[in-house]
């Protein structure tokens, strides 16, 4: 069995699997290839995948030799047509977001395996992209919103007077915002925390930020763990208290992201407009649209007042190095549980396998995927386990 590492497209720094994890991946009974350059923009080196027993190779030779490809985002077109039918493709995909290019791949029965779309439970912690990739990213943010604001984060006493500690609003306590939360809270600022799931309330509170409470919002349950759509009569209250926290804020970060869906617009112009002049703005969610409506996906935008919003493309890819070994950590612990007795074994009986198997024998089973395709039938879902050398 061969496990084949691509080499990820120019504008994303990280790479899906490192040289540490490769003796483990060889314990488990694969052989690894790695696309020649794969690591070079996280700082792992070629002659590093070599010492540690991978097989630097082509790009053709890693499609055309693997039986598990890994990548972090969709390859480019041209790449996944030379993909073989059988081949199983594992990465972060946004499946729904992607939902044709998922078709195709569906139609060449290569199965596609998308670790965005895990299960949100207690067995899968150690595999789940999303929550390793955002405590990236909320550290990140953090950082890059102490570097544009005109004010310090911590309360200083100085000859020169007492400088009071900036005021921070983070919206949403999930794994991006509460590591925003504790990194705020390290540079000294007063945080606030808006989230509509109520059972976050003492995880915010342990890390000594301030929970806002809007009363009536849809309970998350169902979701498993994930934020769910609310009524038009909880998001006029979320926003009118949003905006009187906003006006006496200095930085606002915004992770709010519902799966398969646009961002949803919690920070409009009129509340942005309203905030202090010099105040800064970072949106976590610019990939997906975006939680201010002055995000602009990849730019800094500057308002007349003086207020920068900004729309990072790849905040966990600014950490290119550590982020990778974290992405490639939850890939070997996903591969532990789909390898058995050094085969691959797609027991779709298994929660996490069945979450995260986007397409199978040809067909999408993944709900969110069916759903922009405009498919109501719904896929085929075998309850076999299928095992491959």
């Amino acid at each position: 069995m061969i496990i084949g590492i691509l080499k990820e497209a120019k504008e994303e720094t990280r790479v899906s699997v490192t040289p540490d994890i490769i003796d483990a991946l060889k314990k488990i009974g694969a052989s690894v290839v790695v696309e020649k350059g794969a690591g070079e923009q996280s700082f792992y080196h070629d002659e590093n995948y070599k010492k540690a027993g991978a097989t630097l190779v082509s790009r053709q030779d890693v499609i055309s030799k693997s039986n598990i490809i890994v990548s972090i985002h969709l390859a480019d077109p041209a790449t996944l047509a030379k993909i073989k039918s059988g081949t199983i493709y594992l990465g972060m995909f946004q499946p729904a977001m992607n939902a044709p290019t998922i078709q195709k791949l569906a139609a060449k029965k290569v199965e596609v395996l998308s670790l965005d779309a895990i299960a949100r439970i207690t067995r899968a912690q150690s595999m789940d992209v999303l929550s390793s990739q955002a405590t990236v990213a909320g550290y990140k943010a953090v950082l890059l919103a102490a570097a544009h604001l005109a004010r310090f984060f911590p309360m200083l006493t100085t000859a020169a007077g007492t400088i009071t500690p900036a005021s921070v609003l983070i919206i949403g306590a999930g794994v991006a915002g509460l590591q925003a939360i504790a990194s705020a809270r390290r540079l000294g600022a007063v945080v606030d925390v808006f989230d509509t799931r109520p059972e976050v309330k003492e995880q915010v509170q342990s890390l000594g930020a301030k929970f806002v409470e809007v009363e009536g919002a849809s309970h998350s349950a169902a979701a498993g763990g994930y934020a769910v759509e609310q009524t038009d009569e909880y998001k006029k209250r979320q926003q009118e208290a949003i905006d009187k926290f906003a006006q006496k804020a200095d930085v606002i970060i915004t992770t709010a992201l519902i799966p398969g869906r646009k961002a949803p617009v919690l920070i409009t112009k009129k509340i942005v407009d309203n905030m202090k002049s010099g105040s800064v703005v970072v949106d976590l969610a610019s990939p997906m649209g975006g939680n201010c409506e002055y995000t602009k996906h990849g730019q800094n935008v500057i308002t007349a007042k003086g207020i920068t919003v900004i729309g990072h493309k790849n905040l966990a890819g600014s950490i290119p190095n550590d982020s990778s070994k974290m992405f490639g950590k939850n890939v070997l612990n996903f591969l532990k549980l789909l390898i058995k007795d050094k085969k691959i074994n797609l027991d779709l009986n298994d929660e996490i396998l069945s979450s995260t198997t986007i397409t199978y024998g040809g067909e999408i089973r993944h709900k969110l995927t069916q759903d922009a395709l405009g498919s109501k039938s719904g896929a085929a879902k075998p309850k076999k386990s299928v095992s491959k050398k």
